[in-house]
């Protein structure tokens, strides 16, 4: 069973790896944020990997996290410490973007014009501001979601019709593989992507890469990610709940 104590030892080494794979490619470690993935995981882990430093948590289901995110907040700030910024990275329907809206402050997913007007809506009946990442498939592979990459020069410029969301960067779930280094070809996609549009209309925030998880995320932080999502390597294996 997973400790608190295991958190941050967990914590201490994917640090350590995220500086070495950044300084190969001569990057800083602080360009990087670790963002950790909490789904089915305890809401003890996830206080005491926030109060070992970890600032940025993310979670894949929203019923899930309706019921672990403001018990984790009031432990937090029951304890001294201020909330973390919570990310939504999972396959989102629009029937749910009014709780995406109330319950995080980055949503990862937009893949679709009408997922993005309708979170628009949420968050201006909610007087909420997000920060949002545009998920892209690279991979051909559409089950896992994310926009086509010839569609996304129009998704983007759709965006800026939705002043309540702030598209920050782009996302992308490569295709499962054993060697890490399979990845690398989809997360450089990513990065030409984004360097591409930056010059487009919405493309103007354009600064965030998050790709790589704990099985590639050193691959993709020498190909630019500045966001890794990490779950297994700090919070142990899918079995421990």
């Amino acid at each position: 069973m997973t400790s608190s104590h295991d958190i941050e030892n967990r914590l201490t080494s994917v640090r350590e790896r995220i500086a070495a794979a950044a300084s190969r490619v001569g990057r800083k470690a602080e360009e990087i944020t670790l963002l950790g993935v909490a789904k089915r995981k305890r809401p003890e882990l996830i206080v005491a990997a926030v109060r070992a430093g970890l600032r940025d948590l993310a979670e894949n289901y929203v019923q899930e996290a309706a019921a672990k995110i403001p018990a984790v907040n009031e432990e937090l700030e029951a304890a001294g410490f201020a909330a973390p910024r919570w990310h939504f990275v999972g396959q989102l329907q629009r029937n749910k973007a009014r709780d995406v809206v109330r319950l995080f402050d980055v949503v990862a997913c937009v893949d679709r014009e009408a997922l993005g007007a309708e979170l628009e809506r949420r968050a201006s009946l909610e007087d909420r501001r997000l920060d949002a990442l545009l998920q892209v498939d690279v991979s051909g592979e559409p089950q896992k979601g994310g926009v086509d990459p010839s569609a996304l020069p129009a998704l983007l410029e759709a965006s800026t019709h939705w002043p309540r969301l702030r598209v920050v960067g782009l996302m992308s779930v490569p295709a499962a593989t054993e060697d890490p280094e399979d990845s690398r070809p989809a997360f450089a996609r990513l990065r030409a992507l984004r360097d591409q549009l930056r010059g487009e209309p919405g493309g103007e925030h354009l600064s965030e890469l998050s790709m790589g998880m704990t099985g590639d995320f050193e691959i993709a932080i020498e190909e630019g990610a500045t966001i890794v999502r990490v779950g297994t390597a700090i919070f142990g294996p899918r079995s421990e709940a």
